[in-house]
This record gives structure tokens, C-alpha cells and sequence, in this order.
């Protein structure tokens, strides 16, 4: 298990549909690195003037992330990033 500390977030990438709404098949070339990704875990926040800054986030929540954010980590055969909380532009209803 992969525990982010201070104000990381552990997320997963959702894979981008390989056809378009109106039905073609997109090349692996064609495709944006996708945006949208799942929290996995949530770090406990950072330390600003002795105290903890409040986590937006939580376990299971889908976020946008900035494009480029983020490091890349394999684990148990799963691909992860960990951004921090800044990194995370908006949470999807």
C-alpha cells in the first residue's frame, strides 16, 4: 500500500475511450494523455503555521489533474502518480 504524505494525493489515470462518440476507432497516437483520474489515497495534509491545511480531497473521488503534474509510480503491477493537492483543478460530479 502506497501512503502519500503531507498534501499528495496517490491517483489512478481512467484509460481514454478508443472511439469517438460517433464510432471511430482512435490510433494510439491519436489519443491526449487522459485528465481525468481516480483519488487512491490521500496524504494527512501539510503543516501551515502549526497547523494541519485542510485535504479537498478524498479516497474515490474523481479529480481533473494539470496535464504534466505529477510522478509516475509502478507498484504490485498497478501505474500511479502522485500529485500534489495543488495539482488537482477540479473534482468531477
Amino acid at each position: 500500500m502506497i501512503k502519500p504524505l503531507v498534501d499528495r494525493v496517490l491517483i489512478k489515470m481512467k484509460e481514454n475511450e478508443e472511439t469517438t462518440k460517433s464510432g471511430i476507432i482512435l490510433a494510439s497516437s491519436a489519443k491526449e494523455k487522459p485528465q481525468i483520474a481516480e483519488v487512491v489515497e490521500v496524504g494527512p495534509g501539510a503543516k501551515v503555521d502549526g497547523k494541519i491545511e485542510e485535504m479537498y480531497v478524498k479516497k474515490g473521488d474523481k479529480v481533473i489533474v494539470s496535464k504534466y503534474a505529477g510522478t509516475e509510480v509502478k507498484y504490485d503491477g498497478e501505474e500511479y502518480i502522485i500529485v500534489k493537492q495543488d495539482d488537482i483543478l477540479a473534482i468531477v460530479e
